[in-house]
């Protein structure tokens, strides 16, 4: 059961971070920096508890790759989008409104390749840093994973709506902040971006074995 707490506390705390920057602060320019940052510190917080995944992508990945149990997956999904959820009740509260922005002006390609590239590259990220033997017990792994979606919004930030995580992409969607067709689109795009991360860690890795 901690596991799943740490998850929901996690996840909450990352989609109520980027419900707020957009809702509450206008889009601040500060926004990639503080998304990244909430997800660094969550990672570290909660890492040794349940792997910091915060990202039914991740968790995916993690499955895939053997450093979760299959049986976890489903428990894992459900305290992510229950926490995503409970933070897009929060912004609403916050903002007085379930309709915050509408936005269907991404070119449906570029949105596509911009979420699986950043959601790839963040699953890669933690599975290489939080999951390998090469580079177990190192300190930066938490730096890592968080610098890396700071980079992903500040690359293709104008070009999709930069959740690389269905949970995140979820909040949007209640939020209003992408439509649903958009956050749908974006949710199996992170997940196939989470697949693919799995399938190339274990080229690159040769199917190194976590113990």
């Amino acid at each position: 059961m901690k596991k799943y707490i740490m998850e929901f506390i996690g996840t909450f705390f990352l989609a109520l971070t980027v419900g707020c920057v957009i809702a509450v602060n206008g889009g601040t320019p500060f926004a990639p920096l503080a998304i990244g940052a909430i997800l660094m510190i969550m990672v570290y917080a909660g890492g040794k508890i349940s792997g910091g995944h915060y990202n039914p992508a991740v968790t995916t990945a993690a499955v895939l790759r053997g450093a979760l149990n299959l049986k976890e997956l489903i428990p894992y999904f459900i305290a992510q989008i229950l926490g995503a959820t409970l933070a897009s009740f929060v912004v609403i509260l916050f903002t007085n409104s379930s309709t915050i922005i509408s936005n269907d002006e991404f070119d449906m390609l570029f949105l596509i390749i911009g979420e699986l590239l950043f959601s790839f590259a963040l699953a890669f990220v933690v599975l290489l840093t939080a999951t390998f033997k090469e580079t177990e017990n190192n300190s930066y792994f938490g730096m890592a994973i968080g610098f890396t979606v700071t980079a992903g919004i500040l690359t293709v930030g104008t070009l999709c709506p930069c959740a690389f995580n269905p949970a995140v992409a979820f909040s949007m969607g209640i939020l209003h902040i992408i439509s649903w067709k958009i956050a749908v689109i974006t949710i199996f795009t992170n997940l196939f971006g989470g697949m693919f991360a799995a399938m190339i860690f274990h080229l690159v890795t040769k199917k190194e074995i976590f113990d």
